[in-house]
């Protein structure tokens, strides 16, 4: 099955939602900001050639819960903070939230109302025009050509559109439960991996470029690996969930042979490798690229092991009940092993330092062809 049919974050605002438990993305989200600034100045600079009278700007995978509309409110503040300086009238505005049909977009359909009111008691406010849902897959086209001017994602181009399928038809796991053998294919899994992920990013940018007016702007963030960590280099962004599903199997609470056919899709590239893709698809020049801790500046009062895992869990549990069935016991117990795998005497950074490095990868990007 594809990630379009399979994935969505856990619905709701209970214990186990995403819109509980998003903290780190929406760090991650405050983060981008910036970036949001500078390419948002750009297009609405007095010299800029495409400075339009209205302007459309779309965040693909947009999820739900609190963080859903952080990204593009970040965007219609900065035009209008940007229009207010420079005394000229700001834009007329449509904004586009796209996600996966799984989403939960009655969740998101309820803070639209918020939206259009924050940004409406302004002096010379941004006026929204109109505010579109839009379901399915940034790996297939979702707008007419030329129609976009502003594009944003954050911590979502890490999914693939799907697992390999060389891993699949060769029936290689994709975290091997025999040690001996998982280091053995590591290489091989790993290369799959990257195939179908230069694959899909390749297909994101020139979907995008077709969307995007010449010179549009696109901030984007995703989940990535460090070239210069050797732990790094050998990681893969699934390992946390695998690991606890390997122990699970091993004490008899899910069944081991569904183990080896389960497949996460999900990527987290070397930043040169995101670097190379760009260059050889040839659409879109590199304006800045950021590489981040996910948890700097994040305290621990504000982030345990408990948080961690059950943010794992709020992202996750789509795949894994689809896959192992559905039970709030294996959920609980999942959770349960994800904690204690992240909880020792030297703390969960430095587990996580020394067994799952992974970065955040923030890029700014312009539409040149």
């Amino acid at each position: 099955m594809t990630t379009k049919e399979i994935l969505h974050m856990n619905a709701g605002h209970g214990e186990t939602s995403y819109a509980r438990n998003s903290t780190v993305q929406k760090t991650e989200q405050d983060r981008m900001k910036m970036l949001i600034n500078e390419a948002i100045t750009d297009l609405c600079e007095p010299t800029s050639t495409i400075l339009p009278k209205s302007m459309a700007i779309a965040d693909l995978g947009c999820s739900s819960g609190p963080n859903a509309l952080t990204l593009v409110s970040a965007a219609l503040d900065a035009i209008h903070h940007h229009c207010a300086q420079q005394q000229q009238p700001p834009p007329e505005v449509c904004v586009f939230l796209n996600d996966l049909p799984s989403n939960d977009f009655n969740s998101v359909a309820k803070s639209l109302a918020t939206l259009k009111h924050s940004h409406g008691d302004l002096d010379d406010p941004v006026v929204i025009t109109g505010i579109g849902m839009i379901p399915g897959s940034f790996y297939e086209r979702l707008f007419p050509c030329g129609s976009l001017h502003f594009v944003c994602s954050s911590n979502s181009l890490h999914w693939l559109s799907k697992a390999p399928d060389d891993l699949k038809e060769g029936k290689i796991p994709m975290y091997d439960m025999v040690e001996h053998l998982r280091v053995s294919r590591r290489a091989a899994v790993g290369d799959a991996y990257a195939r179908q992920f230069r694959k899909d990013f390749t297909q994101f940018l020139s979907l995008r470029a077709q969307e995007l007016v010449t010179g549009g702007r696109m901030v984007i963030s995703l989940y990535g690996r460090c070239s210069e960590n050797p732990i790094s280099r050998s990681n893969q962004a699934w390992q946390v969930v695998a690991v606890a599903l390997n122990d699970m199997a091993s004490r008899g609470i899910i069944d081991k042979e569904k183990l080896d056919s389960f497949y996460i899709p999900l990527y987290a590239p070397l930043e040169n490798e995101v670097n190379e893709i760009i260059e050889d698809e040839g659409s879109f020049e590199i304006n800045k690229m950021l590489v981040r801790n996910p948890f700097s500046g994040m305290d621990d009062a504000t982030v345990s092991p408990k948080m961690i895992a059950l943010s794992i869990r709020a992202v996750f549990e789509s795949t894994v009940v689809l896959h192992f069935g559905s039970s709030e016991e294996i959920m609980d117990e999942f959770a349960k092993t994800v904690e204690q795998k992240l909880s020792s005497g030297s703390g969960w950074r430095a587990v996580l330092a020394a067994e799952y490095p992974l970065v955040l990868l923030c890029l700014s990007l312009t539409r040149v062809i």
